[in-house]
């Protein structure tokens, strides 16, 4: 089934932060409810992936000012109909930053090995309507990435601007409590290996 290399990945991501079951239930009955669950036109709901991009001495942060929703967040996006959630977060880390190169951290601090690395967080949060598009979930998939060195960052057609950001100015740009659990928890993992034999980018759908 194509959901369940999902499942077990929220199977295995709860063993490790057993206190974000709210979360990771949510996520886990949307695509347990719903065959077409990484489709955007899954409504309520659908599933998305995203990337916290640190830069390569880990020591910042990259965010980009999404267009329509006005707000400073971390790179991500859609699923269009790809299960492979890691994949997702590569290819829009890919787009949305120009930057080709990214290594990929486990969440549980250990090496990636033969099993899909963990994602660093599981969210979901209340997307507004915009024209015909109705008010949705987004039941994000969030992966810890490191940029590669010597890149150039290029801004996308969904974005406004791009930059590389310390952790202490989340506070000024606004960040809300789901972008500061997302640089917690990347602070514990600074330290942690990285697999630089990331997947290659999914085809743009």
């Amino acid at each position: 089934m194509h959901r369940e290399p999902l499942l077990e990945i929220l199977r295995r991501y709860e063993a490790v932060y057993p206190d974000e079951t709210r979360w990771v239930g949510r996520v886990r009955d949307l695509v347990e409810g719903n065959a077409d669950c990484f489709e955007r036109g899954c409504l309520p709901g659908h599933i998305t992936a995203s990337a916290w991009i640190l830069s390569p001495d880990r020591g910042r942060i990259l965010l980009t000012h999404h267009r329509k929703l006005q707000r400073w967040l971390q790179l991500g996006g859609h699923a269009d109909g790809d299960p492979d959630t890691l994949g997702v977060a590569l290819r829009e880390a890919r787009e949305e930053s120009g930057m080709r190169r990214f290594g990929v951290i486990c969440s549980s601090g250990g090496s990636p090995g033969a099993r899909p690395p963990l994602p660093l967080d599981v969210d979901v949060h209340r997307i507004p309507a915009r024209g015909d598009e109705p008010e949705h979930d987004h039941h994000d998939i969030r992966y810890l990435l490191v940029a590669g060195e010597d890149q150039r960052l290029a801004i996308s057609e969904e974005s406004t601007d791009l930059d590389w950001f310390e952790p202490d100015a989340l506070g000024s740009l606004g960040a809300d409590e789901s972008l500061l659990r997302l640089e917690r928890k990347a602070r514990g993992l600074a330290g942690a290996e990285c697999c630089w034999d990331a997947p290659k980018p999914s085809p743009t759908r």
